[in-house]
């Protein structure tokens, strides 16, 4: 089990953030970044030998990505093709790879939501020429995205998030729902601490939910958040 973390959107506090991840989703310039913040952050994961995956997005850079877009599944997949390629060729000026993809914001969440986004996104990434991987949500019931990925030749990366609330269908709450975000550390401790211990999380009703994790998601754009990505890395290790 590994952390992940998004960077690359221009918060000063990747420098002291991705040392302690194992993966980074770089933003690929649409909701966050451009050309030259994206070389930077690469040179960065490349220092501290860490993974390097894509943070596609709609192209919403004045709403940062996070609200919903009406696209065809053709348009998807261009989409990715265009934002991964750009991500990939840059990876490749420094002799490194983009090993797997994460949807950002909404195109994430609509991903999860409707399996025609989801396949349009599988079917993008089987296209590419190096063999990417998929990072999703962990769900108890994604059989039929297991199924679609396996068509496809597309492995799945399954996370679950630090922060965030779930509901009982194993979904994360809505960020404009009270408790969406965990209010203190010692709730999101206490989360990744019962991921690692019993693969499980508790529902915002108080139901377990039990979950199968290849990664966790943490968020570190503030300096507290920092301390505790560091704390969570002690608890994984």
């Amino acid at each position: 089990m590994k952390l992940n973390c998004d960077v690359g959107e221009g918060f000063a506090s990747d420098q002291a953030v991705i040392p302690f991840v194992g993966q980074v989703n770089i933003a690929c310039g649409l909701h966050a970044g451009d050309a030259d913040l994206m070389a930077k952050t690469i040179a960065i994961a490349k220092a501290n030998d860490v993974q390097i995956g894509a943070h596609p997005s709609y192209n919403d850079r004045e709403n940062f990505g996070r609200l919903p877009t009406s696209l065809t599944a053709m348009e998807v997949k261009h989409l990715i093709c265009y934002q991964v390629g750009a991500l990939q060729s840059l990876a490749r000026l420094q002799g490194r790879n983009v090993e797997y993809v994460k949807p950002h914001g909404a195109l994430y969440n609509q991903m999860m939501a409707d399996e025609v986004v989801f396949t349009a996104i599988i079917e993008a990434i089987s296209a590419i020429e190096l063999p990417l991987k998929l990072m999703i949500l962990a769900r108890p019931d994604l059989h039929n995205y297991q199924q679609i990925a396996k068509t496809n030749g597309v492995l799945l990366l399954l996370e679950a998030f630090a922060d965030r609330a779930y509901d009982d269908q194993g979904y994360l709450v809505q960020r404009s729902e009270h408790g969406a975000l965990l209010a203190t550390p010692e709730q999101v401790e206490a989360q990744v601490k019962q991921l690692i211990e019993d693969s499980t999380i508790t529902t915002i009703n108080g139901n377990k939910l039990a979950l199968q994790v290849d990664s966790i998601c943490v968020h570190g754009d503030n300096p507290i958040a920092v301390q505790q990505i560091q704390t969570l890395a002690k608890l994984l290790r």
